[in-house]
């Protein structure tokens, strides 16, 4: 395998871990020490343990909350994710009570990998569609 598809793999596999099997010890396989979230989700903090809260939240929030990757692109030592995460809402989230509705939230991000560590990452998600799903923000 080369090391492009060695970079894919490791996105993929840090991606199901924390997000789809609510691994958060993936944050501590996958992540490098010196990780650096450039836009981290709903303000969340930019380093490693940013990125264990949010996945935390999620599962919190959501238990059977998963990422489907639409498609995973590698050029270099970047890989791009574009995916919809979705989950049942059964825990607070954002102060707002468990509904039992889906929630759904589609992104995309891109990750820097070293030396098969994800040591960046810079991303875009529908966090508004989230907040208006959630009742929290309007049409």
């Amino acid at each position: 395998m080369d090391t492009i598809e060695q970079n894919k793999s490791t996105v993929t596999a840090f991606i199901d871990a924390l997000f789809s099997k609510g691994d958060l010890g993936a944050v501590d396989e996958y992540l490098a020490e010196d990780f650096v979230n450039h836009d981290p989700p709903f303000g969340g903090g930019a380093d490693r343990e940013g990125m264990r809260r949010a996945g935390a939240l999620f599962r919190a929030a959501c238990p059977d909350w998963h990422s489907d990757q639409d498609l995973v692109i590698g050029e270099g030592d970047l890989v791009v994710e574009h995916f919809t995460a979705s989950g049942t809402h059964r825990g607070e989230l954002f102060g707002v009570a468990p509904s039992g509705r889906p929630l759904s939230l589609p992104g995309i991000n891109i990750f820097r990998v070293r030396d098969g560590r994800i040591v960046e990452r810079w991303g875009r998600l529908d966090e508004l569609g989230l907040l208006r799903q959630l009742g929290l923000a309007q049409e």
